[in-house]
């Protein structure tokens, strides 16, 4: 069975963990396809728009496969391996131009919120149960993905999920910001589309130069490369599809931006 699922529907992609007897936990053969599959995605032109979920409707990711600790995570050099080939898709989706929307039903556990925190948006149904039990299982968790939960979460949460190990239900999620919304089961496949669709509406040089900022901002300040930035941003001014954005609003009509 494959466990990383690909679709490509007009401009918008979705990647499914599929693993559901297992809650979608992730296997280090895993993490290596979804960076594969990802990959495709960023270098296909028709895509605008990047959809992560899982595959069953009782889980997003449900973290490591602990049935191949042994297998996978016994050793230290095995825990280096595994760990780089984490690192490796969630530095994807952060360095992904396409917008990457994770759409949440059920358990987003360990592994599963750090996929979450790489992506943009984040929208979970009401069963949504959002825990990271590192402190349960004796594991460490760095500080890259401290630091990336608390640029959405704020320290305080981020101290109370790593020490407590507990279940944050949805609505403690969005209390917390860690999701953008909580849509109920029956409507946010529909309620992902929509947004997903709006997205690949808009124009993909703005999209890029604001994800390119995002990112910056989320470095050190002696870090950041601001005229890079400022380079993405002049583009925009400069493209066929400024041009096209500017009549479309004088002819009261929807633009169509072709990313050039």
């Amino acid at each position: 069975m494959n466990q990383i699922l690909s679709h490509v529907d007009g401009p918008i992609a979705t990647l499914t963990f599929n693993n559901p007897e297992r809650h979608n936990a992730m296997s280090l053969l895993m993490w290596l396809e979804a960076s594969r599959v990802l990959d495709t995605f960023v270098k296909d032109p028709s895509v605008r728009v990047v959809i992560l979920t899982g595959a069953g409707g009782k889980a997003f990711v449900s973290g490591a496969d602990i049935a191949k600790f042994e297998s996978e995570r016994a050793a230290a050099d095995a825990v280096v391996i595994y760990n780089a080939a984490v690192d490796q898709f969630s530095q994807a989706l952060i360095d992904s131009p396409k917008p990457t929307i994770a759409m949440i039903r059920g358990y987003c556990i360990g592994g599963g919120i750090g996929i979450a925190a790489s992506c943009d948006l984040r929208i979970c149904n009401g069963a949504s149960k959002f825990a990271v039990p590192a402190a349960k299982l004796g594991l460490g968790y760095g500080f890259t993905n401290v630091r990336r939960l608390s640029d959405l979460i704020g320290l305080q949460f981020v101290t109370e999920m790593l020490i407590t190990a507990r279940q944050f239900d949805a609505a403690e999620a969005a209390q917390m910001r860690l999701v953008n919304s909580v849509v109920s089961d029956s409507e946010i496949e529909q309620y992902v589309r929509d947004l997903a669709t709006t997205i690949a509406q808009n124009a993909p040089l703005t999209i890029q130069a604001t994800k390119a900022i995002v990112r910056e901002l989320r470095r050190d300040p002696a870090d950041r490369d601001v005229a890079r930035c400022d380079s993405l941003v002049h583009q925009c001014f400069e493209s066929a599809d400024y041009q096209e954005g500017r009549r479309a609003f004088l002819e009261k009509r929807k633009p169509i931006f072709t990313g050039k």
